[in-house]
């Protein structure tokens, strides 16, 4: 049995899409995603859509970069930057299509969310979201030892709803009134999580998809 640890912050590497660290000089690459509106009319409403670059550049430092790196009680969190591995049919090699987060890392109930997740909508229903999971996942119960895995969205993205599902997750619930959003309404959270013993149920059928 795996002691557990928090994530390492090393790349992850897949076969059509990589996860790096995001840094400062990745922010100004988020502007066409945050950008989109599309994003927002799917149910993304968390926040703003940014009205110019130098407010994209603001929204991505405030709800992107890492506060801090985790400290195992819950606090700091580990961000990627999602970006093409190859030149292919989604794009060129090295080219940002979204992000995603660990955080809320709790060593003591080995338990870490899985989260802050967007991309752009060229890469909607691709295989860039199932792999991008797959690695996580594999980083999450395989190196890092964790027990269960939280993945969770506002009500209103249904779309972002069955992405989830489709990953395996299983839906557990919804915490009303949950998060206050930037425009002052609060959410409803969805919340769906993997734990260790179904991990490799999850993780055969994402293998499956990324095969199809």
């Amino acid at each position: 049995m795996l002691a557990t640890i928090l994530p390492t912050g090393e790349p992850l590497v897949g076969e059509a899409v990589r996860l790096d660290p995001l840094t400062e000089a990745d922010v100004p690459e988020l502007f066409p995603l945050l950008a989109d509106p599309a994003l927002y009319a799917s149910g993304y409403v968390m926040h703003r859509r940014p009205v110019s670059v130098e407010d994209a550049l603001a929204l991505a430092r405030e709800r992107f970069l890492p506060a801090g790196p985790p400290d195992g009680r819950g606090g700091g969190r580990t961000v990627y930057a999602v970006r093409l591995a190859t030149d292919g049919g989604l794009g060129p090699a090295g080219t940002l299509v979204g992000t995603s987060a660990l955080l809320e890392a709790h060593l003591g109930n080995e338990s870490i969310h899985l989260g802050s997740t967007i991309y752009g909508r060229r890469w909607w229903g691709t295989r860039v979201n199932p792999e991008a999971k797959l690695l996580l996942l594999t980083h999450c119960f395989e190196v890092c030892g964790f027990g269960r895995v939280k993945i969770q969205t506002d009500a209103r993205n249904t779309r972002s709803q069955a992405a989830i599902a489709r990953l395996g997750a299983r839906r557990e619930g919804i915490l009303r009134r949950d998060q206050r959003r930037e425009d002052g309404s609060f959410r409803d959270t969805v919340v769906f999580s993997v734990l260790v013993d179904e991990w490799p149920e999850v993780k055969a059928g994402l293998q499956a998809r990324l095969r199809e």
